[in-house]
């Protein structure tokens, strides 16, 4: 088992970014406060399942680019088609002939959804559902389950989450919340805020798994009271099912949001949903209020409309659900077997699924610690694995990774009993790792 120990090269990174970038990173995500300090401040370069940091330590990528990677850094057929596409210019200033192609391509996996809508972040095609949804109903609240930590960076979210600074209370007020995957605590909600609720946007998967017809009876329960629903498949898609929830519970939104591994790892999302909503935001019903729906200049770009046709292709030619999926199983029964032959299984406990498998840190008493996560992490890192905490298994991921990272976790599980039973501040070096969603910095 390797052991890294410099980080010259990142510390000095680390020192001069955050008077370049605020946060020091483009996605909170990203930043130092959730590393360890003994880590590394940026990526040089991936392939495969492996990325390297400036001081040349290599690591096997836990998270593979907060989810977005599906099938593999760097993988082959999707370079080689964005390649092709780069070297036939990459924006113009009508739509590229991709559009149509990727369009008919990616509805073509979507029964009861007629059309679509790009761009190049999660935020604004959530921001645009939200729209949709208010411009369909005359309505403006939205509701959206309190546990599910983010959906956008635009007002109408981020003012109903702790980190609020900068949005006004009119607008925080217009997003209610209820609890995750509880039909009677949507239904009292509906009932506290009758027709004045324009949609409900959830991720169909996320705390524990769904009973068969619960998201069935929860669009069905939205309807009759009037409002629309949108599904969250940024996550979810690609990773539960091909392509994601929406085939996996076989259940029709009204909208669905996708991302992050839709074009692995290029910056492509989408918004599709019923032609009488979309429609909307067109420009063929003469006469009708416009309504200014997404207009990004980027949106259409060919490079990341190829990464996204190339990774259709992929997941076509290849069973790379059953082979993700098999790995974070792997994962989650490896680590089970870990952490009770260390007398952890309180303390560490595994979480979500087998498509994205998370681990939750608790100290003596039950509570959630930061400061053990932090030890963890640092003790995986230091092993050669990236470790967030998740492990998103993709296509590039083989067994002999997920062996070494549970061979890591087997050893970092030694030092992490220590810091339960003594104090994890006797081990871990640097600060605790912080809340992304907190009030004060």
């Amino acid at each position: 088992m390797k052991e890294i120990t410099n980080f010259s090269k990142s510390d000095a990174y680390r020192k001069r970014i955050h008077d370049l970038i605020p946060g020091g990173a483009h996605t909170y995500s990203k930043g130092d406060d959730q590393f360890p300090i003994l880590s590394p401040a940026a990526i040089t370069h991936g392939k495969g399942s492996h990325v390297w940091d400036p001081d040349g330590n290599e690591y096997i990528e836990c998270l593979g680019g907060l989810a977005s990677i599906s099938l593999g850094h760097a993988y082959e057929p999707v370079i080689e088609r964005v390649a092709a596409e780069l070297k036939r210019g990459n924006n113009f200033s009508r739509p590229s002939v991709l559009e149509m192609e990727i369009a008919e391509k990616f509805l073509a996996n979507i029964p009861g959804h007629d059309m679509i809508k790009f761009a190049k972040n999660g935020s604004v095609v959530t921001t645009a559902a939200v729209k949709l949804a208010r411009a369909y109903t005359g309505r403006t609240l939205v509701a959206r389950p309190a546990e599910h930590p983010f959906y956008s960076y635009d007002d109408w979210f981020i003012g109903s989450t702790d980190v609020k600074s900068g949005i006004p209370n009119a607008i925080s007020n217009l997003t209610i919340t209820f609890k995750a995957d509880d039909l009677q605590s949507l239904r009292e909600l509906f009932e506290k805020h009758p027709g004045q609720i324009a949609c409900v946007i959830s991720e169909p998967e996320k705390m524990n798994a769904l009973e068969p017809d619960f998201l069935k009876n929860a669009i069905e329960l939205a309807h009759q009271h009037g409002a629309l629903w949108v599904m969250d498949e940024m996550i979810t898609g690609y990773k539960t099912d091909f392509p994601g929830s929406m085939k996996k519970y076989n259940v029709v939104p009204d909208m669905t949001t996708w991302g992050k591994g839709i074009a692995n790892g290029f910056s492509f999302c989408c918004l599709t949903g019923k032609k009488e909503v979309m429609e909307l935001g067109g420009i063929r019903k003469t006469g009708a209020e416009k309504l200014f729906l997404i207009s990004t200049t980027h949106g259409g770009e060919t490079s990341s409309i190829a990464a996204a046709l190339a990774t259709i292709d992929e997941f076509k030619k290849h069973d790379v659900i059953g082979h993700n999926q098999s790995m974070g199983q792997k994962f989650i029964d490896g680590s089970k077997q870990i952490f009770n032959s260390h007398g952890l299984s309180n303390s560490i406990r595994n979480l979500q699924f087998n498509w994205h498998a998370s681990l939750g840190y608790f100290d003596k008493d039950g509570n959630n610690s930061f400061g053990l996560r932090t030890l963890f992490h640092q003790e995986m890192i230091k092993r050669g694995v990236l470790f967030q905490g998740i492990f998103c298994p993709h296509f590039s991921h083989s067994e002999s990774d997920v062996n070494y990272i549970l061979n890591a976790m087997d050893e970092a599980c030694s030092l992490y009993k220590k810091g339960l039973e003594e104090g994890y501040e006797k081990y871990l070096i640097g600060e605790a790792i912080k809340p992304v969603f907190r009030k004060i910095i």
